[in-house]
């Protein structure tokens, strides 16, 4: 059984309340909008549930709390803080909110960093863990590090091989020396294409490592008797590609 606690804020309150909110680990679930039909004015409920509260009171007596933030009282023209900042998620339910009654909600964030709302678990509702949160960060880190490097090795490359031919063709005075920088633009174009490789190269790795860390994040999340036998089919498969190639 669930029950829904309302705490009324004002709106200079919002931000601290949500921040506390965050701080005890409560996860965004929905927020919505509605007119009041007596005197016009607009009320904004903000739903969240501490997870790891609700986890423990179920294990107790099958019962969880929601928990809500109510600010009343706001007019048409009235600037609304969002909470995108702290929970990304609300975006679409802010983004709505102006869309429906016109509301100015400001200083939306919505960069989800490729993940849009995802969620890992089923109870009592769903949510990221920190061990989840944690490989999807690295696994970014890791795709971000090899794509700089690698964009940053072809480039050097590329610009010393541009530098090379120029100064091959500045040097040549008549036609056999102009066929000899031409030559030497196709020598230096090499090591260009070879800079292509080495991103290529690197791309292919930081692909290979991303998709490692992804699977470190489904394991994570796993039953840890699940997660061993996942381990257990994942090894089996390199030996046998392994055999294969050897072969």
């Amino acid at each position: 059984m669930q029950k829904a606690i309302y705490t009324t804020v004002g709106i200079d309150e919002l931000l601290s309340h949500v921040q506390a909110l965050k701080g005890v680990g409560a996860r965004f679930v929905q927020m919505h909008a509605e007119r009041c039909v007596d005197d016009g004015s607009y009320r904004l409920v903000y739903t969240f549930i501490d997870v790891r509260a609700a986890q423990e009171h179920i294990a107790q007596d099958g019962s969880y709390a929601i928990e809500n933030l109510v600010v009343e009282g706001i007019d048409q023209y009235q600037e609304i803080p969002s909470i995108s900042s702290y929970y990304p998620a609300v975006f679409p339910f802010e983004n709505e909110t102006h869309d429906l009654f016109g509301l100015a909600i400001t200083d939306m964030q919505i960069d989800f960093k490729g993940f849009f709302y995802q969620v890992s678990t089923a109870e009592p509702m769903s949510v990221i863990t920190p061990e989840v949160k944690a490989a999807r960060e690295k696994a970014m880190k890791v795709r971000a590090a090899a794509e700089a490097k690698a964009r940053k090795a072809a480039a050097e490359k590329a610009a010393a091989a541009a530098a090379a031919a120029g100064e091959s063709a500045a040097s040549a005075g008549d036609a056999s020396a102009a066929a000899s920088a031409g030559d030497a633009a196709g020598v230096a174009a090499q090591p260009a294409a070879a800079a292509g490789s080495d991103a290529q190269h690197d791309e292919a790795a930081a692909k290979v490592a991303l998709k490692a860390a992804e699977m470190e994040a489904k394991l994570a999340a796993m039953d840890p008797e699940k997660a061993a036998k996942v381990h257990a089919a994942l090894a089996a498969k390199v030996a046998r590609d392994k055999q294969k190639k050897e072969a």
